[in-house]
Parts: structure tokens; C-alpha cells; sequence
């Protein structure tokens, strides 16, 4: 028998055999690492949310750097900077002529809430099949409500300036990660064998094309439907208008449950005054509904997330469960991301079987 290679020798050295010691050690390290992981979740939620931000930014940061002006052509840090000035400018451009009436409308439902929360409980009272509820415990506890908002607000601010603070956070992560976003990753992708990392670099930038898509496209969907919810509760004289207008267009981020929730309170709202205005609401969202769901989505969102109804649910209570409203927020990119690594590494295919021809065209 010939005597195996040096390189066959080298190969077998470096070899370290499995223990039961090894096993032992990756399996705490592991569960201190999710442990870990479960302390920081809000650090990682907030670093996974500017991520997503940085993605759907980054392709209109593109687009300002093809940008030329003679001989001039922005650099990346040039078409960052532009892009938050144009940022800046439309959010000056709402507060100075659109966050007034909003204002209005939200320090005019507080003071009327003493009064307009009776009225709408003997409306509801009404209703036949609803005789039965105890309007007097709903009625205490909605001024009990009232009474203690002004408290709850003063004991929340510490909650409030924590929000803002995680606002500002991501601000200053979505900025890194536009600039260095890229090194980052291809630093993470050096750690995967090179055929393994040419495969997720592939697949990952698959799921980059379709997140943005639906970040973007669900943008344009909570302009319209704030704008059009504005203009119904104008058009009915609903109270608070343009509060519940920008709620709306807000909620409408997360998808299915924002719409519940907002069309519900507009409706309570418009259920004050009249139930003419509620059936007018009531009928708007139901035909809207339609709309959105035949024409607007296909039309703005196509088959970039490609997602069933379930899956989509399903996410949306995950989500909420890990981190509120937050993770509801980014509970459908997460699942379009899972679903994009799903399909390229654990759905395999059935294979296709050629039909067997006819034995007269066989032969001839």
C-alpha cells in the first residue's frame, strides 16, 4: 500500500475531533448569547429598524450622486446630506402649515372629552342589542380617564423623552449605516466560505430589492390614505378632522391592524354628532378598501413582497408581541426577509417530469 500524501496528512491534522466537552461549551455559549441578545432586544430593534431605513434610503442617495451640475457631481456624503436637508424642509414645510389644525384638533378633543364621552354612550345606548351594557361604569370610567390624562401625561414624559432619544438614535444609525453600511456587510460576508458568501450575497440582495419596494410603496399608500380620510372629514364635518386624517395615514404603516383600529376610532368620533356621518365614513373605507386592495396595491406594491394574507397576520402579532408598535412596524420586511432565505435555502422545488408522448408521434 502506498503511503497517503503530505497534503492528505496536513489536511487530517487540522481536523479537531468532536467531544462531548466541545458540545457542552457551544450549547452554554449559546444560550448566553440568546440570553444576551434578549437583554439588548430594544438596542437591536433599534439598530434593525435604521438598517431598514438605511436600505430604502440608500437608492435615492444613488440617484442624487448621478446628479451633475457642470463639472460637479455630489459624493456620497454631499447626497446624504442633500436628502436630509430636503427631509428637513418638508417636515418644516408640515409643522409650520399642517401640525397647527392637527394640534387644534387633538387639545379641542381633550377639553370636549368630559362632555362628548356621555353623549356618545347614550347614543351607543340606543343601539338594540347593546341596551344591556352598564353605560354608568363606562361613563366613570371614561371621566376618570379625563381627569387623570393630564397626570398621566406628566408621569409619561420621562417614557416620551426616552422615544425621542431612540428617534435621534436611529437618525444617527440610518447616517452610518449610508456611509458605511456596505464595508460592514462585507466584512460580516467574509466570515462564510467564498461559495456560501457569493449564494447570501445574492440572496440578501434579492430581499434589499423587494424591502425597499414595500417600504417605499407602503409610504405612498399612507399618503393617499391620509390625504383622502382628510378630505372625507372635512367634506362630513367630522370633529377633529384633521387629527384623525393624520392618524390615518400614520397607522396605515402597519398593515391590516393599523386600519382597524384608525377606521374604528373615526368612527366613534363621527358617531358623536350623527349616524349619518358614521355611515358615510363606514362606507368611504369600504369602498376604499376595494380600491386599495385591486387597484392601488397591484399597482404600487406589485408582487414586491409576494406574501399570503397568513403569513402577513401572523408576523404582524409576532411583532407586536416582541416590541409593540414598533415591531409591528417591521414585522412584514422581517418576514419578506425570512421568506426571500426560506425559499433559496430551505424550499426545495419539485422536480419537473416531462409528460410521455404519444407513441404515434414517436414513430413518426
Amino acid at each position: 500500500m502506498t503511503e497517503p500524501s503530505t497534503a492528505m496528512k496536513t489536511d487530517a491534522s487540522f481536523k479537531r475531533p468532536r467531544s462531548l466537552r466541545s458540545d457542552i461549551v457551544f450549547t452554554f455559549v449559546l444560550a448566553i448569547s440568546l440570553y444576551l441578545a434578549w437583554l439588548v432586544r430594544g438596542v437591536l430593534v433599534l439598530i434593525y429598524v435604521s438598517a431598514l431605513f438605511a436600505v430604502v434610503l440608500m437608492p435615492v442617495v444613488r440617484g442624487i450622486m448621478k446628479l451633475r451640475i457642470g463639472k460637479w457631481q455630489p459624493n456620497r456624503v454631499v447626497a446624504i446630506l442633500l436628502l436630509f436637508l430636503a427631509v428637513a424642509g418638508f417636515a418644516a414645510i408640515f409643522f409650520t402649515f399642517a401640525f397647527p389644525p392637527v394640534a387644534h384638533d387633538i387639545r379641542a378633543f381633550l377639553v370636549e372629552l368630559p362632555t362628548r364621552g356621555p353623549q356618545l354612550l347614550s347614543r351607543i345606548r340606543r343601539i338594540p342589542f347593546l341596551q344591556h351594557v352598564d353605560i354608568a361604569a363606562l361613563n366613570a370610567k371614561l371621566q376618570d380617564f379625563a381627569a387623570n390624562f393630564a397626570t398621566y401625561m406628566l408621569l409619561s414624559i420621562r417614557n416620551w423623552a426616552s422615544k425621542l432619544f431612540d428617534i435621534v438614535t436611529s437618525i444617527i444609525l440610518t447616517v452610518y449605516f449610508m456611509l458605511e453600511g456596505e464595508s460592514a456587510y462585507h466584512w460580516i460576508l467574509s466570515f462564510f466560505p467564498v461559495g456560501m458568501r457569493q449564494r447570501l450575497d445574492v440572496t440578501l440582495a434579492r430581499a434589499e430589492v423587494r424591502i425597499g419596494k414595500w417600504l417605499l410603496g407602503q409610504g405612498t399608500l399612507m399618503l393617499i390614505l391620509g390625504l383622502s380620510s382628510t378630505i372625507l372629514f372635512l367634506a362630513l364635518n367630522v370633529r377633529y378632522a384633521y387629527a384623525l386624517g393624520v392618524l390615518m395615514g400614520i397607522f396605515n404603516i402597519i398593515p391590516i391592524a393599523g386600519a382597524v383600529v384608525t377606521v374604528t376610532l373615526a368612527i366613534l368620533v363621527a358617531a358623536i354628532d350623527s349616524w349619518g356621518r358614521v355611515l358615510g365614513v363606514a362606507i368611504f373605507y369600504a369602498i376604499y378598501a376595494q380600491v386599495e386592495t385591486s387597484y392601488l396595491t397591484p399597482r404600487i406594491m406589485r408582487s414586491s413582497v409576494d406574501l399570503p394574507g397568513l403569513a402577513v397576520i401572523v408576523a404582524l402579532l409576532l411583532g407586536a408581541a416582541f416590541d409593540g408598535i414598533v415591531g409591528a412596524m417591521v414585522a412584514v420586511p422581517t418576514a419578506v426577509l425570512v421568506a426571500v432565505l426560506l425559499d433559496e435555502y430551505a424550499v426545495k422545488p419539485e422536480p419537473i417530469i416531462a409528460e410521455p408522448q404519444p407513441v404515434t408521434q414517436l414513430h413518426s
